[in-house]
Order: structure tokens, then C-alpha cells, then sequence
């Protein structure tokens, strides 16, 4: 593939910026498109650095994944809906989101809940466990974990 300047240039600036920081197609393409280049440019310019490695969307999910479940401590939820809001293929989401630990997975919403439980002012269980659910909820957790664990840690208080 032929390329002009100004795409030449965007490619340098675009493999310039991979190298920094892993990044996802979707993250580039708006790039590209936010520097002035066509959709049948950014085409091209991405296909050169996935095809040069510096673009790789399994390799982006996977840490992404990984950063978000161990840094901000967000459940499967959170984490999905961010990979898709980047234009992330669901198959390789769902991939990089088997890799979490199941019982990993479940300490560290238990262990939220024990941080959280101890700042939540409620007048009744029923309150308090509608507060713990709804704050599970926005971390991006899902009902299947969140109940049980509710219970559980309503138990041991």
C-alpha cells in the first residue's frame, strides 16, 4: 500500500502512540478520524499496524481486563460494557473476560462490600442491603455474585 504524506505522517503518530499504551482499534480509528483522514485511509493505516503489531485487540482486552478487575476493582458488568463502548469484538470480550479468577473474582466483591458496608447509613437490613446491592451494581458485578454475597456478609455482621 501507497501511502501519502499526510497519511505517512498519521501512521508514525498513530504507531507512536500504540507504543506508548496499548490501544484497541476502535481507540485508533477515532483517532485517525479526529487528525482529518478519511474513513478509506484510517482503513489502511490501521490495517498496517495490526498488520506491524502494534494494534492488537485480544491483547488489548486481556490487559484491560486484567487493569480494571485488579486497579479499579470492577466486576465482568463494567468491564464489558467499556470493551464494547471501544468497539471491541464480543468474542474476543468474553475471552479476555475468562481469564478472571472465579474465586478471585468473588473475594474482591466481598472485600468491597466488607469497605463499603462499614460507611453505609441505614435504618433497617432491608436498607442496607437495597445500598450494598445498588453499590455492587455500579462497580459492574452481576446479581448471580451480588446476592449471595450480600447475604453473606449480612450474616457475618
Amino acid at each position: 500500500m501507497a501511502l501519502n504524506q499526510q497519511q505517512k505522517e498519521a501512521w508514525h503518530r498513530a504507531a507512536a502512540l500504540c507504543s506508548r499504551a496499548e490501544k484497541c482499534t476502535g481507540d485508533i480509528r477515532k483517532k485517525l478520524q479526529d487528525w482529518g483522514l478519511e474513513m478509506e485511509e484510517t482503513t489502511e493505516i490501521i490495517h498496517l499496524l495490526i498488520e506491524e503489531k502494534y494494534i492488537d485487540d485480544e491483547r488489548f482486552a486481556r490487559s484491560f481486563v486484567k487493569d480494571k478487575f485488579r486497579f479499579n476493582r470492577w466486576g465482568r458488568v463494567k468491564i464489558s460494557f467499556q470493551l464494547r463502548a471501544k468497539q471491541v469484538d464480543a468474542g474476543i470480550i468474553d475471552a479476555a473476560l475468562e481469564e478472571i479468577d472465579e474465586a478471585a473474582y468473588q473475594e474482591q466483591l466481598l472485600d468491597l462490600l466488607r469497605e463499603k458496608n462499614k460507611s453505609v447509613k441505614a435504618a433497617t437490613d432491608y436498607d442496607r442491603k437495597a445500598k450494598l446491592i445498588r453499590f455492587a451494581q455500579g462497580r459492574g458485578f452481576e446479581p448471580d455474585f451480588i446476592f449471595p454475597a450480600v447475604d453473606h456478609l449480612l450474616r457475618e455482621s
